[in-house]
């Protein structure tokens, strides 16, 4: 069986959507999140199952906002008044609109190629599932989630590891 990660949508989203750097740096973040081992994961096998989790995965586990499996972060909603301050509601919100647009749920076990034939499918308009945030900066998502598809499926992307000392 192959292995897998247990991910929430929009954080397989937001991976792919990194990959549109035209170089990519995958590096540990201060928070203590996994997303530079888990990008790296999905970058080395491209065969790697996704079990869809809409509570603390894989890349939220060692989080230093991880409290108990509940993330404790907030956000800066200055220019955003419609979304909650908990990154964790605002997160839930996204990954149901995400789950109902690509037809997933809670539990499903998906490959990461099938999760991205959804998202070519499933990334028009993305003004539906950010509704809250200004609309440049969701276009600008959309074009940069293309773009990392795009980049993923052809095998195109250059990254490279820093290891923190």
């Amino acid at each position: 069986m192959n292995k897998s990660i247990k991910i929430k949508p929009h954080h397989f989203i937001d991976i792919i959507t990194s990959f549109s750097a035209d170089k990519l740096l995958l590096k540990p973040h201060y928070y203590k999140h996994e997303v530079h081992s888990v990008s790296k994961a999905i970058l080395e096998n491209r065969d790697l199952v996704l079990q869809i989790d809409l509570g603390a995965d894989n890349i939220c586990k060692p989080c230093l906002h991880n409290i108990e499996g509940i993330c404790d972060d907030t956000l800066d909603i200055s220019n955003r008044p419609k979304v909650p301050s908990l990154k964790r509601e605002w997160n839930l919100i996204l990954d149901k609109r995400w789950c109902k647009r690509l037809k997933i749920e809670q539990g499903d076990r998906i490959s990461v190629l099938d999760f991205c034939e959804r998202l070519i499918n499933g990334s028009n308009n993305l003004l539906e599932i950010y509704k809250e945030n200004n609309k440049e900066n969701t276009f600008q998502r959309e074009i940069n989630l293309k773009k990392g598809l795009q980049n993923y499926i052809t095998s195109s992307i250059v990254y490279a590891e820093e290891i923190e000392n």
